[in-house]
């Protein structure tokens, strides 16, 4: 009788160890870098970089061949940009049209490489509360700035914007392949608007008389 009552009280022993670890195998697991506090961790985002900064200016961030970063007034297929996530809160920012990196130099001029190098084209990411963003060399902590568009005898330091709206962008849909034509509208007059029965080349012999 001892014997059958030692058992049973280990076995009491493990019910709270096995509760344990069956409660930690049901619980639900999140998303790795599911809250938007991680910055989009390894996402890629195609967006217009906007910017309006102070009402003096409005443009959107475009990378050109030619390696220039200017502000165009307008979205071009040179403005749109892809935003790609290197480690939370620190992203690469590529030119979709040109293959360009957009990246900075020591005197915080922004020009667009063909190569990516961490230390000029890593850029850290901050989030305003108006919803404008502000991006930062992570290497030199110079904000990314437009150039001025108009120079100023009187200021000639002056420095362009500094605080973007990451707008939404999608590449422009690709053309229709050549040689296909739209289908012609049916003839509502005909015995057959919707050319079910095909073209006949002859009669049938059954109908000739």
């Amino acid at each position: 009788m001892g014997w059958d009552e030692a058992k049973f009280k280990n076995l009491g022993l493990w019910v709270p160890v096995l509760a344990v670890l069956l409660l930690g195998t049901c619980q639900g697991h999140p998303i790795p870098d599911s809250s938007p506090l991680l910055q989009f961790g390894g996402q890629v985002r195609q967006r217009y970089l906007y910017t309006d900064d102070a009402q003096e200016t409005e443009a959107h961030l475009e990378i050109r061949a030619d390696g220039t970063v200017v502000g165009a007034a307008r979205q071009s297929p040179e403005s749109l940009l892809e935003l790609k996530a290197l480690k939370p809160g620190v992203i690469q920012i590529l030119g979709v049209q040109t293959s360009r990196f957009l990246c900075q130099g020591p005197d915080g001029k922004l020009y667009g490489s063909l190569h990516f190098d961490p230390k000029a084209c890593s850029f850290r990411e901050l989030l305003l509360e108006d919803g404008y963003n502000v991006y930062q060399s992570e290497t030199l902590g110079l904000p990314l700035r437009l150039p001025p568009q108009r120079s100023s005898n009187r200021d000639p330091a002056a420095r362009g914007p500094a605080r973007f709206l990451p707008l939404p962008g999608l590449p422009p849909a690709p053309p229709d392949p050549p040689g296909i034509l739209a289908p012609e509208p049916p003839d509502v007059g005909s015995s057959d608007p919707l050319s079910m029965v095909g073209p006949s080349y002859g009669r049938s012999p059954s109908y000739t008389s």
